[in-house]
C-alpha cells in the first residue's frame, strides 16, 4: 500500500496549468556551450512554476535555447539593482502556455544565490519559457522585495536552486554584452550570441 500512495503522489496533476509534477525533487540537467548546470526542481513548495519549467524541459523547448541577458549593478537598468542571468527559448520558438504566479509568500523559496525563478512581464504571464538564475542573494525580487514590475509588488516565481555548475552560471554572469537592444530597459544586457543550451533533460 505504501508503494501504491507513493506512485499516486508522483503522477498527481496540478490544475493550475495542468503539468504534471513528482511529489519528490527533480534535478535538471542544462548542458550549456560553457558546461554543465544542475538545477533541482522544487516540485513541493512550487508546484506550478516548476510545472511549467518541466513541460518546457519534457517538450525539447529549452534544448533548442540558450542564455541571452546577463544583468549586474553596472548595466542595470531597474531599480533596486540585481544580479542574474536569463535564459529560455529563443525568438522563432513558441512556448507553452503561462501559468498562475506563485509568490515567494506561498512557496517560502526565496531568491538566494543560485535559485531558478520564472521571468514575467504582468502577473500571470510567467511560464517555463523564461526564466533567471540569481547571482548572489537577491531580496529585492521577493515578494514587496522593490523589484516589482509596473509596480504590481508581487515579486517573482522561484521553484528551484543550482546545484551544481555555479561557475558555469558565472562565467555567463561575466560575457561580454551586446551594446545595444531594441528596448531601453534591456540596453546593455544582451548576449548577441546567446550561450546555446545544447542539451536539456530530468536526470535520471
Amino acid at each position: 500500500m505504501k508503494s501504491a500512495s507513493r506512485l499516486c503522489a508522483a503522477v498527481t496533476i496540478f490544475m493550475a496549468g495542468m503539468f504534471p509534477v513528482s511529489a519528490d525533487a527533480v534535478t535538471v540537467v542544462l548542458e550549456t556551450q560553457l558546461g554543465v548546470i544542475e538545477i533541482e526542481v522544487d516540485v513541493d513548495r512550487a508546484p506550478v512554476s516548476s510545472g511549467s519549467f518541466l513541460a518546457h524541459i519534457d517538450a525539447g523547448l529549452i534544448a533548442e535555447g540558450g542564455f541571452y541577458r546577463t544583468v549586474y549593478p553596472e548595466n542595470d537598468n531597474g531599480s533596486p539593482k540585481i544580479s542574474v542571468i536569463q535564459g529560455g527559448i529563443l525568438p522563432g520558438t513558441n512556448g507553452l502556455e503561462p501559468v498562475e504566479h506563485e509568490t515567494t509568500s506561498q512557496t517560502g523559496i526565496l531568491h538566494g544565490n543560485g535559485v531558478i525563478s520564472l521571468a514575467r512581464g504582468a502577473v500571470g504571464t510567467g511560464s517555463g519559457a523564461a526564466f533567471f538564475i540569481c547571482v548572489g542573494d537577491q531580496p529585492a525580487l521577493d515578494m514587496g522585495g522593490g523589484r516589482a514590475v509596473s509596480g504590481d509588488g508581487q515579486g517573482f516565481a522561484a521553484f528551484g536552486k543550482v546545484v551544481s555548475g555555479m561557475d558555469v552560471v558565472l562565467e555567463i554572469h561575466r560575457a561580454k554584452p551586446a551594446s545595444g537592444a531594441g528596448d531601453a530597459y534591456l540596453a546593455g544586457q544582451i548576449l548577441d550570441p546567446p550561450v546555446r543550451i545544447l542539451k536539456a533533460y530530468r536526470k535520471k
